[in-house]
């Protein structure tokens, strides 16, 4: 769709008046930009290496549709406004042009006079596919060349790898803090091999990394990215990522991303008064600015703004061969009102407080991925009962994948912190999520959202002595690899760490030299073993007839029992959540015969006392819960057990 002519344009060095311009891109190019729906958006707009009737340099193009005037500066230019303008293309508000001379991994920004003659800031490149180290703002030509992948086999059948009734666990790492590292050993190239072997060792199916996007400040996590385009180049350049991802699919891993389309931060050199006009945001500060980040929310009403980001989506998924994205801040983009008081926000059209233009947003952006990204999928962070987050666009939902268990996390989270004796007054917090267990598709997180900002980490919010909270700790994941949803969990708590996560220095690796510690490490690598050769504890995740309470009601003992099933195959999983030993709990169960005792999580390998049922348990003719026999079993203090039929596929 780009038409490059024949062009002599500006001359490194010289000054405006000998351009002999003609137009660069196509026609149909503008039209799309114009309507918001250009889906190759990055190879039209930013930079790009390329020869022009022989001659090599680079184009650029940018949206800046009420700039007075605009040019690129950088150091082939000496920074000189002067050297190289732009040119617009009226029809949709893009300047453009081509410098011979400019090579990949030359520095550039954009010169902008406001229309009312205002010099702004220089302005970083929205559409760049790579910057410089921050805090350094610049953007960079990016290398043309394509990636070279290996990943073909990976990519035709990632699909079914996602689907419902698949197995999914992911892990859940900031790149930057996972494990120390200098020069390149701290790159995609150097921690990144590492920890690939390190998540397929443990038995994840899938690797989610907190946002790499481009962003000025690393205390955000990534969380405030103004390089939608453009991984960070704090791991490396945009090549060394696409190996990373091409080695987690030879390596069996997929691949997620963290994405931020709720908001960006006011720096600037990046999109904030872009033009000198309200561009990318709101110019209404109760729609424009977001109180709980400081940060400027997008325009979801304006055509390029949208194409703007679900362009940066395709981005992750096509260029970059990404297996899916999770959308970070969902509920902050679904309110209107979110973490705002009576009088600080605009109603609809028709009153409310829902945004009904970021609804269309999601409902077009998970319209469109399934097309152009066969395979990907998308995960919503909402944290709210919105309807329909996982249903189809076309009856009204939001047409995510999935979607975080928020509700589970919290009310799970809080019944752990509880000292085993008062938890009988809390059963529900563990009972309740069944209730909406099947109105979503839910991912259960464990996330880095809980063990900061003064939260500690796991280990450290689970009551009781020493060896307590250990084994609370591992009767909690027992119980959470059994329960309905995907499983996510946030690097640093399969090590049982005990402070809490510090994005400035790595996890407590040494910390496996305690057995208590590396116990925990085994559980959760055996828990990953287990769940992906049992369809029972993952096939039905979306089906009420896959799940049956045996044990919902002991709130005395504190015992939870409930029978997961998928075809033939069978899971009983069985939590003592007190640290008194049960012997001879009944519990009925749907088939005779011998039950083996897949997991105990109280086994001695994993730092527990070794009670349990000697490996197995035989079904006896004593009617109980509603089945015709029943299981006479030893419950180990603060321990889940996970039994299956003899036999039988688990």
């Amino acid at each position: 769709m780009i038409e490059l002519l024949s062009v002599h344009s500006h001359q490194t060095g010289q000054d405006a008046g000998t351009d002999d311009y003609r137009p660069l891109l196509g026609e149909l190019d503008l039209h799309l930009v114009a309507e918001g729906r250009h889906w190759q958006l990055a190879d039209c707009l930013g930079a790009h290496a390329m020869a022009i009737d022989g001659t090599s340099g680079a184009r650029f193009a940018v949206w800046a549709p009420n700039a007075q005037r605009v040019a690129v500066v950088g150091d082939f230019n000496s920074w000189n406004g002067r050297r190289n303008p732009m040119h617009l293309r009226p029809e949709c508000g893009v300047w453009e042009v081509f410098i011979p001379g400019v090579a990949p991994g030359e520095r550039y920004k954009y010169e902008i006079i406001a229309r009312d003659g205002t010099l702004l800031p220089l302005k970083a490149d929205p559409l760049a596919r790579q910057t410089e180290m921050p805090p350094a703002t610049a953007s960079v030509v990016a290398d043309p060349a394509e990636f070279e992948w290996t990943d073909q086999a990976w990519m035709a059948g990632r699909g079914k790898r996602q689907q419902p009734d698949a197995p999914m666990s992911v892990y859940e790492v900031h790149f930057g803090s996972w494990m120390a590292g200098d020069g390149e050993h701290s790159t995609w190239t150097g921690i990144g091999k590492r920890l690939i072997e390190y998540a397929t060792f443990m038995g994840f199916t899938h690797l989610e990394l907190l946002p790499i996007t481009e962003h000025p400040f690393g205390g955000s996590w990534g969380y405030q990215p103004l390089g939608m385009y453009a991984p960070s180049a704090r791991y490396g350049a945009p090549a060394d990522f696409a190996r990373f991802v091409d080695d987690c699919h030879n390596a069996g891993l997929a691949l997620i991303l963290d994405w931020v389309p709720a908001h960006f931060p006011s720096d600037l050199h990046g999109l904030a008064d872009f033009d000198g006009t309200a561009l990318y945001e709101h110019a209404d500060p109760k729609q424009g600015f977001h109180p709980d980040w400081n940060t400027l929310i997008y325009n979801m009403g304006r055509n390029e703004v949208r194409n703007f980001l679900l362009c940066s989506a395709l981005e992750w998924l096509k260029r970059y061969h990404v297996d899916g994205l999770r959308v970070d801040a969902v509920a902050s983009m679904l309110y209107l009102d979110y973490s705002r008081e009576p009088g600080q926000w605009t109603p609809n059209r028709y009153g409310g407080r829902e945004n009904l233009e970021a609804v269309d947003f999601l409902q077009q952006l998970n319209s469109i991925v399934p097309e152009q990204s066969p395979g990907a999928i998308m995960i919503a962070e909402e944290s709210t009962a919105w309807p329909g987050v996982t249903a189809n666009p076309d009856t009204g939902g939001l047409g995510f994948q999935y979607k975080w268990n928020m509700g589970w996390m919290h009310d799970s989270l809080r019944y752990m912190q509880h000292e085993p004796i008062h938890r009988r007054f809390h059963h529900h917090d563990m009972t309740f999520s069944m209730v909406y267990a099947y109105s979503e598709r839910f991912v259960l997180p464990l996330s880095h959202d809980e063990v900061v900002h003064g939260k500690g980490s796991l280990l450290g919010k689970m009551p009781g002595d020493r060896w307590q909270r250990f084994a609370n700790l591992r009767a909690y994941f027992g119980y959470m690899w059994g329960h309905p949803g995907k499983k996510l969990l946030f690097m640093g708590a399969e090590l049982a760490q005990e402070r809490e996560w510090n994005h400035d220095t790595q996890l407590d690796w040494a910390a496996l030299d305690d057995i208590h510690h590396a116990g925990v490490q085994k559980l959760v690598r055996d828990l990953n073993a287990l769940y992906r050769v049992s369809p029972a504890l993952y096939g039905s995740d979306n089906d009420p007839q896959g799940f049956a309470w045996i044990v919902g009601d002991d709130q005395q003992n504190s015992v939870f029992a409930f029978l997961r099933k998928h075809g033939d195959a069978y899971a009983l999983v069985v939590s003592n959540m007190t640290p008194v030993p049960r012997n001879d709990y009944r519990v009925g169960v749907p088939i005779a015969g011998r039950w083996v005792e897949l997991l105990n999580t109280d086994a001695d390998l994993y730092g527990g006392v070794n009670m349990g049922n000697g490996g197995s348990a035989v079904a006896s003719d004593h009617p109980m819960h509603g089945h015709g026999q029943s299981l006479a079993l030893v419950l180990p203090p603060l321990a889940t057990l996970i039994l299956a039929p003899e036999g039988s596929q688990s």
